[in-house]
């Protein structure tokens, strides 16, 4: 990390106490958002709705591994001090399953279609980490750039406009995450409204946004201190040096494609399962399906949208054809569009660093290993 351009970046930075993060939340709520927060339920530190900084998981610490996430009490009074859970900010905007539209019967025979747009109030959402952050970006281009031809997605834009980012940089990498090898962390640099580097008394915290300096200016916070800048730059330094996996390359198109018979294909085939846990946690994953439903009378069917998975068999069904039957295909499909031509779509890999896959994997496979072994055999 370059020290003096981080000296500058964090000269800008304004100290929040730690009591005070509740009059954030509240301002937040005054203004018209849902605050959204991470909490602790069934063992994991998940996305819900957030009243009061008393329901953060402080002194919560997660240790992870591959097919293992465990959360620990501590004493600490830190309330970020962890990496991730199982959800990034996917399925906040492009939702598990929701109805895109409906159709009903009319008297005279003809059928009426209405679109379901969402309803929610808008969301501002704590805690969010870098590789989110770079997910997302992802997930802007996909679907609302209108590249290619394509269209916006209306019901990921109407999530996307009224969406309030409060990042957290990461002080706490699990040892399953690399996103400091893939350059998306562990410091968020852009696409948040909020940006805030946790101390023991309090936040350093930093404008990204108009909207967001609007707020801020109300709360008349002093500006941080060369220590406390000192102690931040550090912590972003160690936190990075901690992250011990990384990927063989940014970018192993080629690589990958040179090798789409190599016999690792096979192996890990033995141990994958198929079960679609990778795609599920994974922050830039959007792979679904569409199916209309009907009600028994035929008067009205919704039409829905869920997530799939290029590991179900259904994924590559073509025309009575099974493209990719078995898991050998599903996995290299996977693993090649992911860290390979991802990079013909959006112009880099599809892959972030947060280490979700390899802690949320059952069997543990890990990504890293995996690109290694079949990118460090050349032909």
């Amino acid at each position: 990390m370059d020290t003096t351009k981080s000296g500058q970046y964090f000269a800008s930075h304004l100290f929040l106490p730690r009591a005070q993060l509740q009059a954030l939340i509240d301002a937040l709520n005054d203004a018209g958002f849902r605050c959204v927060g991470p909490r602790v339920r069934d063992g994991a530190v998940v996305y819900e709705h957030l009243h009061s900084m008393a329901e953060l998981p402080a002194g919560m610490q997660d240790e992870q591994a591959p097919g293992s996430y465990r959360l620990k009490q501590t004493d600490s009074q830190r309330m970020f001090a962890w990496a991730n859970g199982p959800q990034a900010l996917k399925p906040l905007l492009f939702t598990p399953r929701e109805t895109l539209w409906r159709a009903q019967r009319q008297a005279d025979g003809g059928v009426a279609f209405a679109a379901e747009l969402p309803r929610e109030k808008p969301l501002a959402v704590f805690g969010v980490r870098a590789c989110d952050l770079a997910a997302l970006a992802i997930h802007d281009q996909h679907f609302l750039q209108q590249a290619h031809g394509a269209c916006v997605d209306p019901y990921y834009a109407k999530r996307r406009k009224e969406l309030f980012l409060v990042a957290v940089n990461c002080t706490h990498p699990a040892s399953t995450c690399f996103c400091a090898s893939t350059g998306d962390g562990p410091r968020a640099r852009q696409g948040f409204d909020l940006a805030l580097d946790e101390r023991d008394d309090g936040f350093l915290i930093e404008c990204g946004s108009d909207r967001a300096c609007a707020i801020i200016e109300k709360m008349g916070l002093a500006s941080a201190t060369p220590e406390q800048i000192d102690e931040a730059i550090l912590a972003m330094e160690q936190a990075a040096q901690r992250m011990t996996r990384s990927l063989p390359s940014r970018n192993l198109r080629d690589a990958l494609f040179a090798n789409l018979e190599h016999p690792r294909w096979e192996e890990v085939a033995d141990r994958c399962l198929s079960c679609g846990n990778c795609t599920s946690v994974c922050p830039t994953c959007f792979c679904h399906s569409e199916q209309d439903q009907q009600q028994i009378d035929g008067a009205q069917s919704t039409h829905v949208r869920e997530w799939d998975s290029c590991f179900t068999h259904g994924h590559s069904y073509i025309h009575g054809l099974t493209v990719r039957p078995d898991t050998r295909t599903r996995y290299r499909q996977w693993l090649t569009h992911k860290l390979g031509s991802w990079h013909d779509q959006f112009g880099r890999s599809g892959c972030v660093g947060c280490g979700r896959c390899i802690a949320w994997c059952p069997v543990g496979i890990d990504i890293t290993e995996e690109a290694t072994a079949i990118c460090g055999d050349k032909p």
